[in-house]
């Protein structure tokens, strides 16, 4: 980051933020604004991939991938994250939650069960010696692919388990690429699939027999969602998105349980020819199935090529929540849209700022708060990753 970056940045928080005499955020009322990973701080050259889950304790984990090589997705990454015990305003130390050694691990997908307490993570990974590109194509050894892991942390964030591998659980034998969220997974809390925790996902596959395709083709992307029934311990595959047409690709993915219970995803649409690059749909069976297939939603057409974040409020508000950038052709203007019929139209609600932004992902702080973790920068869109304080009322 620039002289002139950190300076601009600097100004941004002070225009938010109390600072105490040593310069960092403060826990005065009023706080709206904070910035717990800073790209080039502790060792990292670049902070990205945001996740963020309040605990049943009212702590808020902010997740990301530490990159220490640059800002590209491949080489020696790692899970961090850092604790709040203040809804946000300030943070505690940089802990290394899943270490890449060399490899890339990353993809974070937190969620809290609600049965126990316990924080579940689960993350990607895959070699640092190979690309997503070069993993489409096959050219990666089973060693060398990507895989899926699982953590638990029962005290509250401060630590985590070793990764545990449950890779044959949930992908299938033609997948290559694989991605857990990025962004909270969720628990579900109402009917039948009570306790459930559901991690909306994607992959992509191999080409049929014959083809010319390497697999790189953008085509190849579908989503799918993976679920537990017991806190964590084991893994299942759920819905699979399979068109695979190259009309709707869908990609990076987010849920929500609406309250009548059924769940609701929403997908990054990568470079499809529909008219749209926010695809959705439905399941009223805890994941396992949709309810019709991924279609574009026009009224999130804004959003450019990106991940996003989905949050249902209360039952009784009945508002669910979608957070992105606010420009079709760039990463830029941070922006949260609100639905008041079940994900079936967005209206925009509040646009968070005109610089720079990329991945996000909200929380539930409490009942008239909610936060935003999210990339954004004032010269580069991956400088900083920042969380915001959002009043329910100014989004309604």
């Amino acid at each position: 980051m620039t002289i002139l970056s950190r300076t601009l940045l600097a100004t941004a928080v002070l225009l938010t933020t109390p600072l105490t005499a040593a310069g960092t955020a403060s826990a005065a009322p009023g706080c709206t604004s904070s910035v717990p990973y800073v790209s080039g701080e502790d060792g990292y050259d670049t902070y990205r991939i945001p996740a963020t889950v309040t605990t049943a304790r009212g702590t808020v984990l902010a997740f990301a991938e530490g990159r220490h090589d640059g800002a590209g997705d491949t080489g020696d990454i790692d899970v961090v994250a850092r604790r709040s015990l203040d809804g946000g305003c300030t943070w505690g130390p940089l802990s290394v939650v899943a270490a890449g050694e060399g490899d890339t691990r990353g993809n974070p997908a937190p969620v809290v069960d609600p049965r126990t307490g316990a924080v579940v993570l689960v993350t990607s990974y895959n070699s640092g010696d190979v690309t997503e590109a070069q993993i489409m194509r096959g050219e990666a050894t089973a060693e060398q692919s990507r895989r899926v892991f699982v953590q638990r942390s029962a005290d509250d964030g401060r630590t985590f388990t070793a990764p545990r591998d449950i890779t044959d659980a949930v992908k299938r034998t033609n997948w290559r690429w694989y991605a857990t969220g990025p962004g909270h997974a969720i628990a579900l809390r109402h009917g039948k699939y009570a306790g459930r925790l559901v991690v909306p996902s994607n992959h992509s596959i191999a080409p049929a027999a014959g083809s010319s395709d390497t697999g790189q083709e953008a085509k190849y992307y579908g989503a799918h969602a993976i679920y537990s029934d017991d806190g964590g311990r084991t893994w299942q595959t759920g819905f699979v998105d399979a068109t695979y047409d190259g009309y709707s690709n869908a990609n990076e993915s987010t849920a929500a349980e609406l309250p009548d219970g059924r769940v609701y995803f929403n997908s990054r649409d990568q470079n499809g020819t529909s008219a749209g690059n926010r695809l959705d749909s439905v399941s009223s069976d805890g994941g396992e199935s949709l309810d019709r297939p991924y279609t574009v939603q026009p009224s999130l057409n804004d959003v450019p090529v990106v991940e996003g974040s989905a949050l249902q409020l209360s039952r009784s508000k009945g508002l669910l929540l979608f957070s992105g950038p606010s420009v079709p052709t760039a990463r830029q203007s941070m922006a949260v849209w609100r639905s008041t019929d079940g994900g079936a139209t967005f209206t925009r609600a509040l646009t968070l700022s005109q610089q720079r932004a990329a991945y996000s992902d909200l929380v539930r702080l409490d009942g008239q708060t909610v936060g935003i973790l999210y990339e954004t920068g004032v010269a580069g869109t991956y400088e900083t990753i920042e969380f915001r304080r959002l009043a329910v009322g100014d989004l309604e």
